[in-house]
């Protein structure tokens, strides 16, 4: 059994009153916050300023919530509720934390109160009673602990209801996303599907307007030239004039020409008279395109010509070169665009004696014959009303034919029936009408491919050439040199 000496109750009693003095004075009536530190000392916690309450913060942030739900977006709605249960989250961690610290405060007021029991029966006088006061402030401060922890409960199960609700309200969110995301999604796509509708149908309209408007501008434009047509007939314009003149212009140049031919041929026929050279035959008829040329005998001669074996040359300008024309073996012979700045010569046989006549000067060109080839170059297709003789057979001067000469293809028909039908080729040959009399001139020899041949009569000599210079032009933008039988094509035709 320990015995206490009397030596030991006075030292209690001093160190009772150096740790428990009278002049005790304390500031607040809450317990302070201590935390333990190195070395089991206790470390006084500085507390700050005294701020809003738990509650008051997550009532405040509810009604921040709750007032701009309206007016957010599903996709910002979602993103408020994400941030208010990451919040609810810290708050839960926090309500931990404190609940964890009151324990702790339960605890050492526990021992301080079990500290001051043990020194309320040792000590006596105006110590016990500083003692009792400091029980009494104690068991006030574990009164006040005890409510603090049952309130911070009621925020704790207040906080545990926001952040389920939060929960629920943040999955109610991404849901709607999700559904509003599919919404739209499927708006768009049938936005889509409506232009494209609206799209296709304007197409169609373009189209159908295109169509129309090009079928009134071709009945606008057919009703034009048939206005002009009735008031060139009926009222002639300073156009028709201008024509009329051109023609007269024409003949007077034509004429100009024969005179001076003849005045050429006369100079030739003195010179040879004064050489007393005389020849039995010679050329007759204009040295021009759109004439023909006839042999004939002179006057004093009893030469007959159709006993001759004959056959026609060229010559260049420069009389350096002589071409023999295929074909060309009659008296008669009508100058083609091939002949145009050539000499023409005919060689005659008779008796074993052989003659020689030539122009007087090179062939002429027709007078307009260019102006109007280059206008009907601009056609795509030019027609001429012919008849025809195919492979040397007449058919009746009545059945007219129609000859197409076009960019890629010549075409002949007889209304509806198509008679040949041929692109430019290296097989098919053209060419003035070598021979035939006094028609020569207004005819041509068409070979569209081998073993097919047509003699076609034109209307004019104007048309007959510019039928053969408006094909030609056209073959040789194909890369054809369009001629007649053993022709070789000049440089620049």
């Amino acid at each position: 059994m320990v015995r206490v000496k009397a030596g030991f109750h006075d030292a209690m009693q001093n160190d009772t009153v150096k740790s428990v003095s009278a002049d005790v004075n304390f500031l607040s009536n809450r317990f302070p916050n201590y935390k333990i530190g190195a070395n089991d000392s206790i470390v006084e916690s500085k507390e700050g300023s005294d701020g809003p309450s738990l509650k008051e913060i997550v009532a405040h942030e509810t009604a921040q919530l709750l007032e701009q739900q309206k007016r957010l977006s599903v996709r910002d709605l979602a993103s408020k509720f994400e941030k208010g249960l990451a919040a609810a989250a810290k708050l839960s961690d926090e309500a931990k934390f404190r609940e964890t610290a009151s324990l702790d405060k339960q605890v050492l007021l526990k021992k301080l109160r079990d500290v001051l029991e043990s020194l309320r029966g040792r000590v006596a006088g105006r110590n016990k009673d500083d003692v009792e006061e400091a029980i009494s402030m104690v068991e006030a401060l574990a009164v006040q602990l005890t409510q603090r922890e049952g309130e911070l409960l009621h925020e704790k199960s207040e906080v545990k209801k926001l952040a389920s609700f939060l929960k629920q309200a943040s999955e109610d969110a991404k849901r709607m996303v999700e559904e509003a995301r599919a919404f739209a999604q499927a708006e768009i796509e049938k936005a889509r599907a409506s232009v494209q509708i609206v799209e296709q149908a304007f197409e169609e309209q373009e189209n159908i307007s295109r169509s129309s408007d090009k079928q009134d501008l071709d009945e606008l434009m057919k009703e034009v030239q048939e206005a002009r047509r009735i008031k060139m007939l009926h009222q002639p314009s300073k156009v028709m004039d201008m024509e009329h003149e051109l023609q007269a212009l024409r003949i007077q140049l034509a004429e100009k020409s024969k005179y001076s031919l003849q005045l050429r041929k006369e100079l030739v026929m003195s010179k040879r008279l004064e050489e007393g050279d005389s020849k039995l035959c010679e050329l007759d008829g204009d040295e021009s395109l759109g004439s023909y040329l006839r042999i004939v005998p002179n006057v004093n001669t009893t030469l007959d010509i159709s006993r001759c074996t004959i056959q026609w040359f060229r010559i260049s300008a420069e009389r350096s070169k002589r071409e023999r024309i295929s074909g060309a073996t009659k008296s008669v012979y009508a100058p083609e665009p091939f002949d145009v700045g050539r000499y023409l010569q005919a060689e005659i046989v008779a008796d074993g004696e052989k003659l020689l006549v030539t122009t007087t000067g090179p062939i002429e060109p027709a007078p307009g014959l260019g102006n109007y080839v280059e206008a009907l170059v601009r056609k795509p297709d030019t027609e001429f009303n012919v008849v025809l003789q195919m492979n040397g057979v007449d058919h009746p001067s009545h059945s007219l034919h129609v000859f197409h000469v076009g960019k890629m293809r010549i075409k002949l028909r007889k209304g509806r029936i198509t008679k040949a039908k041929e692109p430019y080729s290296s097989s098919m040959q053209l060419c003035g009408l070598r021979g035939g009399g006094n028609a020569a001139a207004q005819a041509l020899f068409w070979q569209p491919k081998k073993g097919v041949s047509f003699t076609l009569a034109f209307e004019s000599e104007r048309e007959r050439n510019a039928a053969i210079m408006l094909a030609r032009r056209f073959a040789f933008d194909c890369n054809i040199m369009l001629a007649g039988p053993d022709d070789r094509a000049p440089l620049g035709t």
